[in-house]
């Protein structure tokens, strides 16, 4: 284990909260998950202090950074203060007193700066040597491993992602990529879900998914292209993802059908509408008409089946994983611990 990777494992066994004390354009880029943005200077204060540090040097780059902080350091020591509370309560932390884990994007200043700073209110704390960089390291280097991996596939609405909750929920190894990216991969995978990530804090959430992973035993991950929205799966990750084995299940098209219905039918009408404009060249004009119309019609069968052609020849194309190819045929299963079953049976667990 090299030294930057021993600080990280050492930094994250305090018990605290976790405080990134970059710019708001930092933190959204990509963070360490569950951390606490409380930044010292805003997206235009950094920008001018680092015009200062590249025009003028460091000395006067160090000066505007104090003239910001002055009116603010009150706001800042009161914002990590509720922070702390906030774990405390949350923790029901009262026998040990928490530890604040502190991180900028390279260990330097800013960190050290909120450290001194806590020190004078007698606060425990500690920074994290080399920052939001030896973090990002450690990211991409989760990626070069070699995992177990098992891909799930299946044509569009044979409730993939249900069994991947349903593995979850009992304690398999599973990771939801199209849950971390908040899409579920198509033209309209991202009508009523919550603001995608970054690509950067996308593999962040897959990399500390696969920190809590036991060595050797199956992850169970869905096929996906290579891009699920504007996220993009790591490159050595979605390798591995094409050479493993592949469990492809199987439901009737009115099984199917009847999946796509619940999902689409409580959308906007608006949304689904822009989303079948946005493959109508993939559609052709009839069948975008017929979509188009059917929607405002709500015939919610006629909206399904007018795609359902078109993703299948989607699937056919992109599919990967296809090493030892299982098939399960889930027709008709809806109860979740007979379809439990059915998997464990079908994989000899």
């Amino acid at each position: 284990m090299n030294c930057k990777r021993k600080e990280l494992e050492k930094f994250r066994k305090f018990k605290g909260p976790l405080i990134d004390v970059r710019s708001p354009g930092e933190y959204y880029k990509g963070n360490l998950p569950n951390s606490i943005n409380i930044p010292l200077f805003d997206n235009e204060e950094r920008s001018i202090i680092g015009t200062l540090y590249k025009n003028n040097g460091r000395d006067k780059a160090v000066i505007k950074g104090l003239e910001f902080l002055a009116n603010k350091i009150d706001k800042i020591v009161n914002n990590l203060i509720e922070a702390l509370n906030l774990y405390k309560s949350n923790n029901n932390s009262k026998l040990v007193e928490p530890t604040i884990k502190i991180y900028c994007a390279r260990g330097g200043m800013r960190s050290l700066s909120i450290s001194w700073l806590l020190e004078k209110y007698n606060l425990k704390n500690i920074t994290l040597k080399g920052g939001y960089k030896t973090y990002r390291k450690w990211t991409l280097d989760s990626f070069n491993k070699d995992w177990e991996l098992m891909v799930i596939g299946g044509k569009t609405g044979t409730g993939k992602t249900k069994l991947l909750k349903l593995l979850d929920e009992n304690n398999y190894q599973v990771i939801d990529l199209e849950g971390l990216a908040c899409h579920r991969g198509s033209t309209f995978g991202g009508i009523g879900m919550n603001e995608q990530p970054s690509n950067e804090q996308f593999e962040n959430l897959i990399a500390e998914k696969l920190k809590n992973f036991r060595k050797n035993y199956k992850i169970f991950v869905e096929a996906e292209s290579a891009n699920i929205g504007k996220c993009k799966i790591p490159h050595e990750f979605f390798r591995q993802m094409k050479k493993a084995e592949r469990i492809e299940i199987i439901k009737s098209e009115s099984n199917r059908l009847e999946e796509l219905i619940k999902t689409y039918s409580i959308l906007e009408e608006k949304d689904l509408i822009d989303a079948v404009i946005r493959i109508k060249k993939r559609l052709g004009p009839e069948r975008t008409r017929i979509a188009i119309e059917s929607i405002r019609n709500k015939d919610w069968v006629k909206v399904c089946k007018s795609v359902l052609e078109y993703y299948d020849k989607c699937y056919e194309h992109e599919k990967i994983g296809k090493n030892n190819l299982k098939k399960i045929n889930m027709t008709d299963i809806f109860d979740n611990q007979l379809a439990l079953k059915l998997f464990k049976d079908s994989m000899k667990f």
